[in-house]
């Protein structure tokens, strides 16, 4: 049976170049068994024929408010019978409408309407993905349950390099069938997870540190990603600029001692831990009391180990009965990561590349496998941290259940 037979699905489809893939999606959807109707505005007519979704869907293409008189509230009775509604893609304007409460044509009347699970999946200029009201338009639809498939990196209309383009249709449909399949799905219910998210912070002196560019979002991702599936999460988290996901309990911490101290006192009773921060190797063994000056000349700084937080786990009387660890390569990415499961006694292992276009600090994606054990064979693939997030869950679930 198709994944998506007997779903009905509201294709939404904004103005933006990005357009041109949802004739994919919708084709995508409907190999997939879903019966999909076509709501554009008026911008994306201006990219594709409406009469291009009609002919794919054999529905008629809603973009008006005003256009049928046998249904004079086009905007309920769309949302009456659609299981999701998919915005593909979500230009900055129809999030900050939808964020806010605002409904000026069909589309953006349609989703303040809606009752069943909406999936977005934005689409625009790096600099407008990364403008903090954009920031905080996601944010806020995140926070009420909306689905968000992150943009990927690469090549943009207007010729640039970065995140923003919109996320690849296949991967979009994927993102749908979980959002669908797990609207009921608590395989995590009545679990305690811990995870860690972020970089941390040594000081060398009052003003300057050791840090990374973690910025936290894988896993502020596996947090969100397991409230969803019922767990009871505790998130830790070295600085970052994200807003935290609605989790049951969220630390913030600076240095790794911090955040060693806050995952000991968290795991006491927990069934999972992943630790998926960034926290640093080494720290400044004397920082200094004062700015040092540049007029002293250059200082020497004696670095030494810094704690090592999933020892202490292993070591202590309160290990989860999951570990998951993080392995951030730049070469021999599988093969580190397969010493470290060993070497950290872990369950599970995330091998991932630093050092290629769209794949790990600060990226949407990334070239990422999931290891289980030394003969894993797993081979790295890129993806949305989103959908690694969901993968590695389902790992979690399977060895919890077991």
């Amino acid at each position: 049976m198709p994944e998506l037979d007997s779903h009905t699905i509201i294709l939404g489809i904004s103005g933006g170049i990005a357009a041109y893939k949802s004739v994919e999606l919708a084709r995508l959807m409907i190999k997939a068994g879903a019966d999909v109707t076509a709501v554009m505005t008026e911008a994306a007519e201006r990219f594709i024929a409406p009469l291009t979704l009609r002919t794919l869907t054999g529905n008629p293409v809603a973009s008006t408010l005003w256009a049928d008189p046998s249904s004079p509230v086009p905007h309920i009775s769309l949302t009456d019978s659609a299981d999701v509604i998919v915005v593909a893609p979500a230009t900055a304007d129809i999030i900050g409408k939808y964020a806010n409460g605002l409904a000026d044509d069909l589309l953006s009347t349609t989703l303040l309407a809606a009752c069943c699970t909406v999936v977005v999946a934005p689409a625009m200029n790096e600099r407008m993905y990364l403008h903090p009201a954009v920031r905080e338009n996601l944010g806020k639809l995140k926070e009420q349950g909306v689905v968000i498939v992150d943009p990927g990196t690469g090549e943009l209309a207007c010729g640039s390099e970065g995140v923003g383009r919109m996320c690849e249709p296949a991967e979009i449909l994927r993102q749908v069938i979980a959002a669908l399949a797990g609207a009921d799905v608590k395989d995590l219910e009545g679990k305690r997870v811990v995870v860690t998210a972020g970089p941390t912070r040594e000081a060398i002196d009052p003003v300057r540190f050791i840090s990374n560019p973690s910025t936290g979002l894988m896993g502020f991702k596996v947090a969100e990603a397991a409230t969803k599936r019922g767990a009871d999460v505790t998130l830790i988290s070295g600085p970052t600029h994200l807003s935290p996901p609605a989790v049951r309990n969220f630390e913030s911490v600076v240095t790794v001692a911090e955040m060693k101290q806050a995952v000991m006192n968290a795991i006491g009773g927990a069934d999972a831990l992943v630790m998926a921060a960034a926290p640093a190797d080494f720290r400044p063994a004397e920082p200094a009391d004062s700015k040092i000056k540049k007029t002293d000349g250059v200082p020497e700084i004696k670095l030494v180990p810094a704690d090592d937080i999933l020892a202490a786990v292993e070591k202590s009387g309160a290990r989860p009965k999951v570990v998951v660890g993080f392995a951030a390569e730049t070469d021999c990415v599988t093969e580190n990561a397969k010493k470290k499961l060993a070497g950290k006694r872990l369950d599970i292992i995330v091998a991932n590349t630093v050092d290629q276009p769209g794949s790990g600090f600060g990226c949407a994606t990334d070239k990422a496998c999931i290891i289980c054990s030394a003969d894993d064979d797993a081979s790295l693939e890129m993806t949305t941290k989103a959908e690694l997030a969901q993968r590695l869950l389902d790992e979690v679930a399977r060895l919890l259940s077991s």
